[in-house]
């Protein structure tokens, strides 16, 4: 069971997505897991053939514990063994046969990922031709086949074990009314159309209020832990946002709505290049000793429908461009809201990133999620009386914050960080 946050203690595999024998690649999701805050689709960080699936679903377990045997890379099924043939040489035909009628090739190998991606797009892949090795089925070939037979109106928001359990009793989705979050369609929601019951009234249920208080429980243990253990300090920092505004106003007027970027964006991408420029705000505090990243796994705070809040990470953000942090981030935040997010969103955010601006707060001084060592925090774009160049103007402006770890950085430091984010804010067209 894969830690999926400092919070995290035991989780419930609530589906498997693959059975033994089955190939699996490094990426592939392999099985759900049910947490405190949200439902997470397990991803494997190994290539290999599951031998045997330990834990059953709808068993919980703490992390840590075995889920599944997987066997080494390059391990052959049983099927594909070679057999020794006997040494000794058959007589020549003294006439020509007609050539035999060659064996039926073995059916494409299907990934679980592959499979997974199929089941969202309503792709059937038993017909579908294999473009990968050996005739095998690509997530390629199935997004393709999704793009020539669209599978009609959107599919509803809901939860891989919902999808799975609605193709198992042939639910349709569309028909379903859903109870979770955001009106995403949940387990029960698919049985409960399956029995042809009908829905419950709008009112909070004891499952939902309980979760609730799971999720508030974990989050101030969490917090708790993070101010007990860690020596936090904080500092803060106006920002000049004029030139930033100006650029995002002009870089908008040239893209369609639909592409359009938002300033948190840009907060991002600096605080990624600010963080790979000062390795001490990113990494990690364990076993008495800092460990920098030499990624930049950005965690996004996310506040949750249902209560609570949750940090989910956009990898690599320093490396992606503008336009496609853009793409991420409003991936990110759409999945967590409907709880669907993978393990290595949560397991790996190297530096967390807290937005309030559009709650109208002015400033955020947060707590670090451990064993990360830093937390920044920005303000709404606010008016500001300012004085440039012996004039006095009036300019939009923002306040950063700092929360950072003092056994990993000390003030300098985090001075020098606050200070390169502004930097890279008043050139934005180079981020």
């Amino acid at each position: 069971m894969p830690s999926l946050g400092a919070d995290m203690e035991a989780g419930t595999v609530t589906r498997w997505l693959v059975k033994p024998g089955d190939e699996v690649h490094r990426g592939d999701i392999v099985a759900v897991v049910e947490t405190e805050k949200s439902t997470i689709e397990v991803e494997i960080f190994e290539n290999g053939v599951i031998e045997e699936l330990v834990v059953p679903e709808g068993a919980r377990v703490p992390v840590g514990a075995v889920l599944a045997h997987v066997s080494g890379v390059g391990a052959a099924p049983p099927t594909t063994r070679r057999v020794r043939r006997p040494e000794a040489k058959a007589p020549r035909p003294t006439a020509r046969r007609p050539p035999s009628v060659p064996p039926p090739s073995p059916p494409p190998v299907r990934s679980p990922i592959v499979r997974h991606l199929a089941e969202q797009l309503h792709v059937d892949t038993a017909s579908l031709p294999g473009r990968g090795p050996g005739g095998s089925v690509t997530r390629e070939d199935v997004r393709r086949a999704g793009e020539k037979h669209p599978a009609g109106p959107p599919r509803p928001r809901s939860s891989p074990l919902a999808r799975k359990l609605a193709a198992e009793l042939g639910v349709d989705l569309h028909q379903v009314d859903g109870t979770g979050p955001g009106g995403a369609v949940r387990e029960e929601d698919v049985r409960r159309a399956a029995s042809g019951a009908a829905p419950p009234a709008a009112v909070p249920v004891a499952g939902a209020a309980d979760r609730r208080l799971s999720m508030r429980r974990a989050i101030g243990a969490l917090m708790a832990r993070s101010k007990r253990e860690i020596p936090h300090y904080y500092l803060s920092t106006t920002i000049d946002a004029t030139a930033a505004s100006a650029w995002l106003e002009q870089a908008n007027l040239e893209r369609p709505v639909t592409s359009r970027l938002v300033l948190p964006v840009l907060l991002l991408k600096a605080t990624a290049l600010a963080a790979a420029k000062v390795p001490e705000m990113n990494g990690f505090y364990e076993n008495d000793t800092f460990a920098p990243s030499e990624a930049v796994h950005v965690g996004v705070a996310i506040s949750l429908r249902t209560g609570g809040v949750i940090a989910p990470a956009i990898h690599h953000v320093n490396a992606l461009s503008l336009d496609k942090l853009m793409t991420s981030l409003h991936d990110l935040v759409g999945r967590a809201r409907s709880g669907v997010l993978r393990s290595s969103e949560m397991n790996d955010p190297t530096i967390t990133v807290t937005n309030l601006g559009d709650l109208g707060v002015e400033s955020v001084f947060g707590v670090i999620y451990p064993p990360q060592v830093a937390l920044v925090g920005f303000g709404r774009l606010t008016e500001r009386v300012v004085a440039r160049d012996g004039m006095i103007e009036v300019r939009p402006c923002l306040t950063a914050t700092l929360s950072a770890d003092h056994r990993a950085s000390d003030g300098h430091r985090g001075g020098r960080f606050l200070t390169e984010i502004d930097r890279l804010l008043q050139e934005p067209a180079k981020l």
